[in-house]
């Protein structure tokens, strides 16, 4: 017990009132329920209506929407776009009709509406404010009267109710535990911005992912403009669903259909191969290209990028034990075009392809795919949602995919060749 002057909701002084301690007991007394438990089967779920957000990619990573009330926590590297994609989702959101605070503890006001006016993100239904004092962010709110809120990051945010500097455990576990009371409270929905450490973890204590109600993280290569948001936790919807964005000039668009972002234009070369991969719920065609060279050296290059090189290394060592196909005096580049990472199992047979078609010098025609997993003993196995990838690949215009249903490896690339584009053998010098 300790004397408290300050009401940690309201941040006033004299407003708590003091009461007699009740005894101790090492029984717990029963207390009346506030109301009575029913069956689920009798549980209401229209309390709970989703509001979209306006970003249709967001939302599907949400499972449709933005509860009211829910707690959302978005992680990211530094300068991935999180700011970006949630300034963005702010002016959509007021452009609905719907008040939003953004609360930035890391930029000025001036900052973020020079990126505001660079992105098109201005409206009068979107207010900003920069504090790094939680009592005054909980004043803001009070005044706006918001129906969306959004805090960037919660990891700059301190509580004078609490010891440490910003972004210490105990402060970070102050700060949204607060902020998560006040979205209960109100059914208010705030989104809250996370730093991650250099494991790409989310920085701060572990109870910070448990507290809120769904945690969403933003990724991409820099050198890339293609960013994918996953939901590593959601208690409203599903976590297999990925969004798709590409950042622009003008800010951060969504990419509902990136089925044509991995692929290459011109006439199929020796050496590709397109292969089918999964991200989240939906299918993409990824093609993988191969490229041999003859080496002298004892120890033959392996340069990949885009794929997982440890698979690379397995498909090469069956390549040349179960197919005849011979790599250990050659130097293999493997990548992916576009810059996205295909490291999953279904990848193996389309590295097998490309690197086996760069060997012997034929060209995979554009309307075939594939999609399988070796194994060490050169069959192609099954891999996940199988249907799902030869609907999306019959869609795309794939109307062939090389899959488990060929059996053996030498069968697979047997059935390739058959279908093979002609190469010119004589290229002229230039």
């Amino acid at each position: 017990m300790k004397w408290v002057g300050r009401c940690g909701e309201c941040q006033q002084w004299g407003t708590v009132v003091e009461q007699g301690a009740k005894p101790a007991s090492h029984r717990v007394q029963a207390l009346a329920p506030s109301s009575a438990a029913q069956p689920i089967t009798q549980v209401s779920t229209t309390d709970s209506p989703r509001r979209p957000s306006g970003v249709g990619e967001f939302d599907r990573v949400l499972g449709g929407g933005v509860v009211p009330g829910a707690a959302v926590l978005l992680s990211g590297e530094p300068g991935v776009g999180k700011s970006t994609l949630l300034l963005e989702v702010a002016a959509r959101s007021a452009r609905e009709g719907r008040r939003v605070l953004y609360v930035s503890a890391e930029e000025s006001v001036a900052q973020v509406r020079l990126r505001a006016e660079r992105t098109g993100a201005l409206h009068d239904e979107l207010f900003l404010a920069s504090e790094t004092d939680l009592a005054t962010v909980i004043g803001h709110i009070d005044t706006v009267e918001p129906e969306l809120v959004i805090v960037d990051s919660v990891q700059t945010v301190a509580s004078s109710m609490q010891d440490g500097a910003a972004g210490m455990p105990g402060q970070v576990r102050e700060v949204a535990s607060t902020l998560i009371r006040v979205a209960k409270e109100r059914a208010l929905p705030i989104i809250l911005v996370g730093h991650v450490t250099k494991d790409g973890q989310v920085a701060g204590p572990r109870v910070l992912e448990h507290l809120v109600d769904v945690v969403c993280h933003f990724e991409g290569d820099r050198q890339t403009a293609l960013r994918f948001i996953r939901a590593l936790k959601n208690r409203f919807g599903p976590t297999d669903e990925v969004g798709c964005f590409e950042m622009a000039g003008d800010g951060i668009q969504e990419v509902p259909d990136p089925s044509g972002m991995f692929l290459s234009q011109g006439e199929p070369e020796p050496g590709t191969c397109v292969g089918i991969a999964l991200e989240g719920k939906r299918a993409l065609p990824v093609e993988v290209q191969a490229l041999t060279t003859p080496t002298g050296a004892p120890n033959p290059r392996r340069i990949v990028h885009g794929v997982d090189s440890s698979r690379v290394a397995m498909v090469l060592a069956v390549l040349e034990r179960r197919a005849g196909i011979k790599t250990s005096d050659m130097d293999v580049y493997v990548s992916t075009v576009g810059g996205v990472r295909f490291t999953e199992p279904a990848a193996d047979l389309a590295i097998a392809v490309a690197v086996a078609g760069s060997l012997r010098q034929f060209a995979v025609p554009r309307d075939i795919a594939a999609a399988g997993e070796l194994s060490l003993a050169g069959e192609v196995r099954p891999v996940t949602q199988a249907a799902q990838r030869r609907g999306e690949a019959n869609r795309l215009g794939y109307s062939r995919v090389i899959d488990d249903r060929s059996g053996k490896l030498r069968a697979a690339l047997e059935d390739v060749r058959a279908h093979r584009v002609p190469v010119l053998k004589d290229v002229p010098e230039f």
